[in-house]
């Protein structure tokens, strides 16, 4: 299977990626999670950098291949708790994926994939300026942009590659993120089979990222105690949720797994994603008391 991360991040698979300079932040580890933490000074030049150009600049650099008929803009009411999360990755390219604000003690918390705050099986490597724009569309950032203050990411990802799944936690602007935008419910252990709406920010030739796509599908069992489903999204869509119960006129489901590889780089047919069981249970956890 194929990462669908960020668009300079398409090609990356599942092997193993060589660690670069350590960039700022303080990595820290508890049981099977990992943290990073980001100074207020790394945030504060974080929020200057990503320019509402920059942003549109990533979208425009670097295009996949075309959407999908499955795959459609959501027309919908506005989804404020899907967004891009921007960053710089490890060989010094800005890029983004999609994440999610989630239900949270700290209101705080973001869901996205492993891949997209790290890359796999390289412990002393993460990615760096990252920010969270919730509601994202067509360079218009109505709630906001959030530095992510805090990553928890499995200590089976960046050791082995396993459990494409983290959790970022941003900063509280003039007030907290999930009482900004609201947030999705997340659900664990619950066993491939349920019908799903997935959402991401494709990079594909017809949208660059500039517009929220989503296509709906069941959900079946994958090898890896992965699951997939018929709903297959280009490069930058990494991270985007799979909504269980989802309600169009709220905007609100159950999140049960993010968007973490294709079955090909370009003209895919599926989109697997992890189960998220005791470990993404623990990182939700984790992120909680950042």
């Amino acid at each position: 299977m194929n990462r669908i991360a960020a668009p300079t991040l398409a090609v990356a698979s599942v092997l193993a990626v060589a660690a670069g300079n350590i960039p700022a932040g303080t990595p820290s580890d508890e049981a099977a999670i990992r943290t990073v933490t980001f100074t207020a000074a790394d945030r504060r030049e974080t929020l200057a950098y990503w320019t509402a150009d920059r942003m549109r600049d990533v979208g425009a650099a670097d295009v996949l291949g075309h959407d999908a008929a499955s795959v459609q803009p959501w027309r919908g009411p506005a989804m404020k708790t899907v967004g891009r999360l921007f960053f710089t990755n490890d060989k010094g390219q800005d890029t983004y994926c999609t994440a999610t604000a989630v239900q949270s003690r700290n209101r705080s918390t973001v869901m996205t994939a492993g891949h997209c705050v790290q890359p796999p099986a390289a412990p002393d490597n993460y990615h760096i300026n990252m920010v969270f724009v919730p509601g994202y569309s067509d360079g218009k950032r109505p709630y906001g942009v959030f530095a992510v203050r805090a990553v928890a990411m499995p200590r089976s990802w960046a050791q082995d590659a396993q459990n494409d799944v983290a959790a970022v936690v941003v900063d509280q602007g003039n007030e907290a993120l999930t009482d900004a935008v609201g947030a999705q419910a997340v659900a664990f252990d619950r066993e491939p089979g349920d019908a799903v709406t997935v959402f991401g920010y494709p990079d594909s030739q017809e949208q660059r990222g500039e517009h929220l796509m989503y296509c709906a599908g069941t959900t079946s069992t994958a090898s890896d105690r992965k699951q997939s489903v018929r709903c297959p999204m280009e490069g930058g869509s990494s991270g985007g949720p799979w909504l269980a119960g989802f309600d169009q006129k709220s905007g609100q489901g159950t999140l049960v797994s993010v968007n973490s590889s294709g079955d090909a780089l370009e003209n895919g047919t599926v989109m697997e994603g992890e189960v998220l069981g005791a470990v993404a249970d623990q990182l939700h956890a984790q992120a909680e008391k950042l």
